[in-house]
């Protein structure tokens, strides 16, 4: 494990999805990246302890304004929603991008990402478009093992696997209710994610009430925590869902809760454009710490 001479490389860790401090969805991001190999980038995506860990990178092409690498405690990710716009964010406010340009270019490993920003300051909203959503439906034994580990009857609900880069089960249970009131078995969802290699199940309810029109859930045991405070990713897969059955329920602009039953208050703008189909997600962001860090020692 080895990386460039100059050790102190800036650092950053924030809550995504929330403009409160501990409420949204904590990201870690390397601002200085260069010169970081895999295993280091891994190391590092250990130690935080985070659900994920990004590394803010010179772009490889001319197209894209910065490039970001995204690393869970146990593997690298193509693209995942709260990383994305917890780096676009770390990026301007790190001054990597000109801090008064309204459209930008993220690269990862999913490829070339439009990003948009709204608004300026603590009031900035970032919106990131997900890499296009492809679905397949579930053998019923999959759907009953499903319905045995979040530990409800689906019935009617219906439940497909959204892969965007991660790989979610998502699960229409109709109701918030439903969706907050789940106790689910995540030694049953661990065990079923390792057979099928997906991140886990993601499910959605409508809100009757409040700024949310929707309220969702997901479930990852195994990449270091069992529910996942805020998802980007998740958040896509559903309107992809949506989008694929034709539901017009929510419309083509909503704006989902999600991190309640962990003790967060997470919201995601999710928007689906009608002629390109194009999904995007967005949300505020608050920085927490500020900094540097030193690994001299490594190697």
């Amino acid at each position: 494990m080895s990386y460039a001479m100059s050790s102190k490389r800036r650092f950053m860790q924030l809550d995504v999805f929330s403009r409160q401090p501990m409420k949204g969805n904590p990201l870690a991001v390397v601002i200085d990246g260069d010169g970081l190999d895999e295993a280091t980038m891994r190391a590092f995506a250990r130690w935080t302890n985070l659900s994920e860990t990004a590394f803010l990178l010179t772009p490889t092409t001319p197209d894209a304004d910065y490039r970001v690498r995204i690393f869970t405690s146990r593997q690298e990710l193509p693209f995942a929603g709260h990383p994305s716009v917890g780096s676009a964010y770390a990026a301007i406010e790190a001054g990597l991008v000109d801090s008064n340009k309204t459209k930008l270019i993220q690269q990862c490993t999913a490829g070339l990402l439009p990003v948009a920003i709204e608004h300026t300051g603590a009031e900035r909203i970032i919106h990131v478009q997900a890499p296009p959503t492809r679905l397949q439906g579930v053998s019923a034994e999959v759907r009953h093992a499903i319905a045995e580990a979040i530990g409800i009857t689906l019935g009617d609900a219906q439940v497909v696997l959204a892969d965007n880069g991660p790989r979610w089960w998502v699960c229409d249970l109709h109701e918030a209710s439903h969706v907050r009131a789940l106790k689910p078995d995540m030694h049953a969802i661990a065990q079923l994610r390792e057979r099928h290699d997906a991140m886990g199940v993601s499910v959605f309810g409508r809100e009757l009430c409040g700024p949310a029109q929707m309220a969702v859930r997901a479930f990852c045991p195994g990449d270091g925590l069992p529910e996942d405070p805020v998802t980007g990713s998740a958040n896509a897969a559903i309107m992809a869902f949506l989008a694929e059955r034709s539901d017009a329920s929510y419309g083509l602009r909503y704006r989902s809760s999600q991190g309640r039953e962990v003790g967060c208050d997470g919201y995601v703008d999710v928007a689906r454009d009608a002629v390109s189909g194009a999904i995007t997600i967005g949300g505020q962001c608050v920085s927490v710490i500020i900094g540097a860090f030193d690994l001299a020692e490594v190697r």
